[in-house]
């Protein structure tokens, strides 16, 4: 496909009304509609320190506790919200900690013993796919 040009893609939004609004100032918003999906579900273990500094896992509610070598367990959702009650699910199908939620841009992160963070984040999916008929991607594992 083509790359469109400005004033195509105007002529294509504005049909009749583009030569009414040529010369005047045009504000675009770019809104995204989020399906039901799981669209990543990815197990790293054992980790190493770095990956917990840079992912901010050693600072706020985690800030003294050491957790190398502990598994990392990362799901991202839409819509985003779905990430309450994800953390929900991982909790109570396993003992796992929650290292981070982002219930504005859908992003989970587990920590704890690699068999539990392989668990929790299971159940996650499987929960998603066939409790909630979410769209959903394979687990992966490093």
């Amino acid at each position: 496909m083509a790359r469109m040009t400005k004033q195509e893609l105007l002529e294509q939004i504005f049909h009749d009304d583009y030569e009414n609004l040529k010369g005047k100032k045009l504000r675009m918003t770019r809104i995204r509609v989020p399906g039901k999906e799981v669209c990543l579900a990815h197990v790293i273990s054992p980790s190493q320190a770095c990956i917990y500094q840079n992912l901010g896992l050693h600072i706020g509610v985690h800030e003294g506790e050491d957790h190398t070598g502990e598994a990392v367990g990362m799901i991202r959702f839409t819509p985003w919200e779905a990430v309450v009650v994800a953390a929900d699910v991982a909790v109570k199908s396993a003992d796992v900690q929650i290292g981070f939620m982002d219930r504005f841009c859908g992003s989970l992160i587990l920590t704890g013993g690699l068999s539990q963070v392989q668990t929790a984040v299971e159940e996650v999916v499987r929960f998603f796919d066939k409790v909630l008929g979410f769209q959903t991607c394979e687990i992966h594992k490093s």
